[in-house]
């Protein structure tokens, strides 16, 4: 039933009569989640990515340490699987050993989310051009979100990580940031941001795109269901895309973290941070098998933590909604 004019719209999605797509607010919406003020996308964004880490850290715990032993010393690694990672730390650190370097994850996701979430609404709103069902959109929407919430997470990323490796020799937050600054300069905390890009861009597009025609297909099955079920629906669709596209994503993940942890506890000094360089040095160590090292716990983290996120952020969204007086959705 497409329409055959802009003021001829389905009612659903009908088409804004003065659309300025340099705005990000709208009085009229094709999408029944949008016409939110900016603030309110970043706060929405910062609540969700908040719970979805602080949530799942345990889980991020586990990859990192699986990650982190590709390319330590001079031999190939042995098989450690997520079972016997989870001994390790129970036995040498008790389940403490799963939370440390919270804080730092604490103080990034927040910040990073806001961005996030706040510049692909407003580039969805911008490249959609009142086609809600616009998959390239999404897309694309999604690879600008994660180039900008990147270059503010990645240096709390770096501290997170050293955090977590076994016997880390950082006392918390404060002191790996002080002791990353003077031992190897500002420019560690943005050793891995190309390569985080080049990971998080592919990732957030597939994520994107795969979360909204997700969506819209679970939606479709029901017009007009309830607010909890809708709820179901967001986690349904947001758990599936975060296991697509983590799995995807698990070697540029996994050269990430060699970069990050590079120096530390054992980890490799890698003479180049360029991709290929750290890809080489893999591969001749542990086999293309080691590309794909902890993606089963990177996998167990992005499906519920997905499902987490999107679900919050829509529950947050249609609270604004609300608020603001549109409750009809």
């Amino acid at each position: 039933m497409a329409a055959t004019t802009t003021t001829d719209a389905s009612p659903k999605y009908r088409a804004p009569t003065d659309f300025h797509p340099e705005i990000p607010e709208l009085s009229i919406s094709e999408n029944p989640h949008d016409g939110l003020r900016f603030w309110q996308f970043m706060v929405a964004g910062s609540i969700a990515g908040s719970i979805e880490h602080m949530a799942m850290f345990p889980v991020d715990t586990l990859k990192t340490r699986m990650q982190a032993l590709v390319g330590s010393g001079s031999y190939p690694v042995p098989n450690f699987n997520v079972r016997q990672a989870c001994k390790s730390i129970i036995k040498n650190e008790g389940a403490a050993g799963f939370y440390r370097g919270i804080g730092a994850m604490g103080l990034g996701a927040g910040p990073a989310h806001a961005v996030y979430f706040s510049v692909y609404e407003l580039c969805k709103q911008f490249f959609s051009r009142g086609d809600p069902n616009n998959s390239v959109a999404h897309a694309v929407s999604g690879v600008c979100a994660t180039v900008a919430s990147d270059a503010v997470f990645t240096p709390m990323d770096v501290v997170k990580q050293r955090l977590q490796l076994k016997s880390s020799p950082y006392k918390g937050v404060v002191d790996c940031v002080r002791r990353i600054l003077v031992e190897e300069g500002i420019g560690a905390f943005y050793a891995s941001y190309k390569t985080t890009v080049i990971m998080n861009a592919p990732f957030t597009a597939v994520h994107f795109a795969t979360y909204e025609a997700a969506k819209r297909g679970l939606m479709e099955v029901s017009m007009d269901i309830a607010d909890d079920e809708r709820l179901v629906v967001h986690a349904t669709a947001g758990a599936g895309a975060g296991a697509l596209a983590a799995i995807v994503t698990t070697p540029l993940d996994v050269v990430k973290t060699q970069l990050q942890c590079q120096g530390v506890c054992g980890c490799d000094r890698f003479s180049s941070s360029s991709i290929g360089n750290v890809v080489k040095i893999i591969v001749k160590k542990d086999g293309y098998h080691g590309l794909m090292r902890g993606w089963i716990p990177r996998m167990l983290f992005h499906a519920p933590a997905a499902a987490i996120c999107w679900s919050t952020y829509e529950a947050s969204k249609d609270f604004f909604h609300r608020l603001n007086g549109n409750p009809g959705n």
